[in-house]
């Protein structure tokens, strides 16, 4: 499974909710996250678990990256969500309340072990980690780079507030500290940072500001739990017309100097360095992704500008 794709959006489905896990695709969210944890309830946790398989198993949801959401392994379930939702096939397993980088060394352990028991390539099942403590936050480095399989982390905003002893605020300034330092710890590991839910659904404006706030510190994407918050997002994330632009003749002068076999890139004079190119990339990625421009268009620029 692919760790480098874009994340704009991971919606969250319950997964004790049979038309929302077959439908969630539908709305055109980068990733499908199934909830086995908070969403459902002690009594369902058996039917859900269930009903998640089988839709792993039997629905197409055409290239949507599928993750779930696990409950802990100190509970008596996250040991037979792994189970179930690995031998489906699952591309994430998204790990709740994650504190301690040997949380997710035990995670991986026990994926390993049924990826070997049920034939699955070993390392192919990704994982992510929601951080949703003071002490979550403060080992986010250490979380990020536990295993090769880490994929991105995430705020959980709601239980870390309530572990701050404080309550969660319209501005957000009591998860500005947990927000930076998850996007400084998944940068340093080269994995991704997705942003807390925004719960509020009558309040669009303030949502699409913490849009806005969180693309400016970093962050790769937010977790959505409404279809209508999907294309607010991904407006936000759209590249501008400069931007893309820019990073065209950065892609072009990658490709010129590649055609010379030349190891060095410049572009007006100035030397262009792995992290700019792979910026320049990213907003590529975007401009597609937002309908902006299409992979013909991007070819048909290349072909004119290299000919």
């Amino acid at each position: 499974m692919n760790k480098n794709r874009l994340r704009r959006t991971m919606m969250f489905a319950p997964g004790n909710n049979p038309s929302m896990i077959q439908d969630a695709h539908i709305y055109g969210a980068d990733s499908i996250m199934m909830d086995l944890e908070d969403s459902v309830a002690l009594a369902q946790k058996d039917a859900a678990r269930l009903l998640v398989y089988n839709a792993l198993k039997s629905c197409n949801y055409g290239n949507t990256e599928l993750v779930v959401r696990v409950n802990p392994l100190s509970t008596p379930y996250g040991m037979q969500d792994i189970e179930a939702v690995v031998r489906a096939g699952v591309h994430v397993v998204r790990m709740p309340k994650t504190e301690t980088a040997q949380d997710v060394v035990e995670c991986d352990e026990q994926i390993t072990r049924v990826e070997r028991e049920c034939g699955r390539e070993v390392g192919s099942t990704l994982i992510m980690a929601a951080i949703e403590s003071a002490l979550g936050v403060v080992n986010a480095y250490a979380i990020a780079t536990a295993s090769p399989r880490m994929m991105g982390i995430a705020l959980g905003a709601e239980d870390y507030s309530a572990n701050l002893k404080t309550n969660r605020s319209k501005e957000g300034i009591e998860l500005l500290l947990a927000r930076q330092t998850i996007v400084v710890a998944a940068r340093a590991a080269g994995i991704d940072a997705l942003d807390t839910v925004f719960s509020d659904l009558n309040d669009m404006e303030g949502f699409a500001n913490e849009i806005k706030l969180i693309k400016q510190l970093g962050f790769d994407g937010k977790s959505v739990i409404n279809p209508r918050q999907i294309p607010i997002v991904h407006n936000i994330f759209a590249p501008e017309s400069q931007q893309i632009e820019k990073s065209l003749n950065i892609i072009r002068a990658m490709q010129e100097a590649t055609a010379k076999g030349s190891g060095v890139i410049s572009l007006k004079g100035k030397m262009i360095d792995r992290p700019v190119l792979l910026r320049a990339q990213r907003t590529i990625d975007l401009a597609i992704a937002s309908g902006i421009i299409s992979k013909d268009e991007l070819y048909g620029y290349e072909v004119e500008n290299n000919g």
